[in-house]
């Protein structure tokens, strides 16, 4: 059940966010959105499980607006103040590959992780494009699949632009497109699979990755699969608490911004969210 809130959340403390998928870069990434979610939402532990930076867009058209370097910086004055933050590089950042066990700024760069839980489990925390064959093995269509998701991206802006007009709240309609296609739900239940049994291999009790695009918690076989979504269709984060609990949650800002900057401070105290408790399947 999602509870959705009608008047300004309060900050929340959790044991440890896990994030994914930003595209920082893209201009489909909702930078703006995350900086919110991030004003009410602090950990003691941050894991950036991939595609944090989206270097494939940065290589083809240079974009990085201030929204961008404000994300950036948010994480740099977390990890100043005691923050402990990983970063797992995914395919569209692979560029941080090369520099496993360095720290940039108090972000320490990892391969992959195992993430042990307050309630004891252990996770096996890695982006997840690893199990991707097209990704591993087939890197000219990977590329022409990511230049299809950028139309399906720029259709989602049109989208929900005359959704704003019409006073409706927002709707993916890349996540909705992606599982109305047969081959693209086969795609994600191979994937999931594939991740499972990876994390059975390691001996874990679960695994925690991004790359897909689509959020869930569940149990598979003995073994929780999570997937962290995404700030470009979905805007999730999951989020473990001091018990080991992990929760799936969902960020949505309010369908407009007044062009006033002071009406415009005082809705940004009011930003909607939902919270998704984690359930087996």
């Amino acid at each position: 059940m999602v509870a959705q809130m009608t008047k300004a959340p309060k900050a929340r403390q959790f044991r440890t966010l896990f994030l994914s998928d930003i595209h920082l870069g893209s201009r489909a990434a909702k930078a703006d959105w995350l900086i919110d979610f991030l004003r009410y939402h602090h950990a003691d532990t941050i894991i950036l499980v991939g595609d944090i930076v989206d270097g494939w867009r940065l290589k083809r058209n240079w974009y990085w607006p201030q929204d961008c370097n404000n994300v950036v910086q948010k994480l740099l004055r977390q990890a100043r103040k005691g923050t402990r933050i990983i970063y797992i590089p995914g395919n569209h950042d692979e560029f941080l590959r090369d520099f496993p066990g360095t720290h940039f700024g108090g972000i320490e760069v990892e391969l992959t992780t195992i993430h042990e839980a307050a309630d004891g489990r252990r996770y096996l925390v890695m982006h997840g494009d690893e199990f991707d064959v097209v990704v591993r093995h087939a890197r000219m269509l990977a590329h022409l699949g990511d230049w299809a998701y950028d139309l399906a991206i720029f259709i989602n802006r049109l989208v929900n632009y005359g959704r704003r007009r019409l006073g409706l709240p927002y709707w993916s309609f890349s996540a909705w497109a992606k599982l109305q296609v047969k081959q693209a739900v086969n795609f994600i239940g191979e994937f999931q699979r594939v991740v499972v049994e990876e994390a059975r291999k390691h001996d874990v009790d679960g695994v925690i990755c991004g790359h897909i695009h689509h959020a869930v918690i569940e149990d598979m076989d003995g073994i929780r699969y999570i997937n962290t979504g995404d700030w470009v269709e979905s805007c999730t984060a999951v989020a473990e608490d001091f018990d080991g609990e992990m929760h799936l949650i969902e960020w949505r800002r309010p369908v407009a911004l007044p062009a006033d900057p002071k009406r415009r401070k005082a809705l940004d105290a009011s930003d909607a969210g939902s919270e998704k408790p984690a359930r087996a399947a």
